[in-house]
């Protein structure tokens, strides 16, 4: 009797073993070149979108500054709070403006963040309907990324001669400030004493105009925003002559960077004239730096009597 042979089994293949891959499996593949531009594409369109933070949502209506008058007015609630309950402001001399401009408004600067030159404007515009005001603001700050667009959607204009001499050739009056250190943040000791005005552009433009140029005063206006310290090379760093640090800043993150509550103070004083000095004087470098002197006699004088006012 034959034997029967048991079938053959066929042997399974083994598996291998994760950790056994071959190299080229192992390997991973470089990303295509189209992957490669996608990405390098949306960083772009990220980068884009930063750099025109503030831009956005804007209505038909600007002017060629930038200034979106829609935007302005429906923030017209806030700055009504912020003149009437958060910084009390009192204001003096508004009923003395002539009705009609252009006219160069020259003020002390109160610290880096121009909120001195965005309530003067609102006062001004809300007492002379028929003014249109811009105020300037440091070149550090207008070309700051984020800083740039928001101001000059409020009416904020880079502080540049060019500028400047469009404006009041258009017959639209300007807030300057042309003291030496108005783009760096001051000590608490010299809040009330006004520095040389060493900045002549705007004053010889509206010499040259013939616009009236009026002092005005802000006292208060620095202590909403206190510092507790200044870097200077960090501030350098991003073109800031020094980096503003306020008491609540580490503590509260970016909300300790917003004003605080405080006691305002705001006097405009009679316009100064330039006419009659003769077409000669306005390239007369002598001639301008007097005008300038006399304007910050004024304004310290304003100053004065603001700050005797609110002790």
């Amino acid at each position: 009797m034959s034997e029967v042979e048991p079938p053959q089994q066929t042997p399974r293949p083994k598996r291998q073993r994760a950790d056994t891959a071959p190299d080229e499996a192992a390997t991973a593949a470089p990303p295509p070149p189209a992957a490669r531009a996608d990405w390098l594409a949306r960083f772009d369109a990220l980068r884009r979108s930063l750099g025109g933070l503030g831009q956005r949502e804007r209505s038909g209506e600007i002017d060629d500054f930038g200034l979106d008058h829609e935007y302005r007015r429906s923030l017209s609630p806030l700055f009504n709070f912020l003149q009437r309950r958060w910084w009390r402001i009192e204001v003096d001399g508004l009923p003395s403006l002539p009705a009609a401009g252009p006219l160069l408004f020259v003020a002390n600067r109160s610290d880096l963040l121009p909120w001195d030159g965005l309530m003067i404007a609102e006062l001004v515009t809300t007492a002379r309907p028929g003014l249109q005001l811009r105020f300037l603001a440091p070149t550090e700050l207008v070309t700051q990324p984020f800083a740039g667009p928001l101001l000059a959607r409020l009416g904020g204009v880079r502080d540049d001669a060019c500028n400047i001499k469009r404006l009041l050739e258009s017959d639209r009056s300007v807030v300057a400030f042309p003291e030496a250190t108005a783009s760096a943040p001051r000590p608490n000791a010299l809040r009330h004493q006004v520095g040389d005005f060493a900045r002549h552009d705007a004053i010889r433009l509206a010499f040259e105009a013939g616009a009236p140029l009026v002092p005005v005063a802000v006292v208060g206006a620095g202590e909403a925003n206190p510092l507790i310290a200044r870097l200077r090379r960090a501030g350098r760093s991003i073109g800031l002559p020094a980096l503003p640090i306020p008491p609540a800043f580490p503590l509260l993150g970016p909300l300790g960077l917003l004003p605080l509550p405080s006691k305002w103070r705001i006097h405009f004083g009679a316009p100064l004239e330039p006419g009659g000095r003769g077409a000669a004087a306005v390239d007369d470098v002598r001639e301008v730096a007097r005008l300038a002197a006399e304007l910050q006699r004024r304004v310290q004088q304003l100053v004065t009597g603001a700050s005797a006012l609110r002790s």
